[in-house]
């Protein structure tokens, strides 16, 4: 396990063109385990999820998001496929549906790289954004 900084860069367009940008560099740690990288981070203030652990997992064609804490969401992201799931929230637990529009990540031998993902995501059939994620291992 290695520790890095990351730098987690968040836009979310909303259906009124809104935009609703957020970036957060932090500590977290990389570490490898059967054909797979996973990036391990706290979340803070700034990402509205403060008390939260994120956890990445790059494999070869999906990426895996799941946090655990006060909220807690398990997301798939595979280019052009969408995902229903549940987003866990201390007001209840609500429907999610995401549909990864693009994602690609590198990451280098000397632990470098970073991770792009495009989606849309659609809340209870209430809400719907696009959002955009973009992770630097510095």
């Amino acid at each position: 396990m290695k520790n890095i900084m990351l730098k987690i860069e968040g836009m979310q367009i909303d259906m009124d063109g809104e935009e609703n940008k957020i970036e957060l560099v932090t500590e977290g740690k990389l570490y490898e385990k059967e054909d797979a990288v996973y990036l391990v981070y706290e979340e803070t203030e700034v990402s509205g999820m403060k008390g939260c652990t994120t956890s990445v997992k790059l494999s070869q064609d999906k990426i895996y998001m799941k946090r655990f804490g006060r909220l807690k969401s398990e997301i798939i992201f595979e280019k052009g496929k969408r995902y229903m799931t549940h987003y866990h929230t201390p007001y209840g637990v609500f429907d999610m549906e995401v549909l990864t529009q693009d994602m690609n990540y590198s990451i280098t031998d000397a632990k470098k790289g970073g991770v792009h993902i495009e989606y849309f995501i659609n809340l209870e059939g209430m809400t719907e954004s696009q959002n955009k994620l973009n992770i630097t291992i510095m």
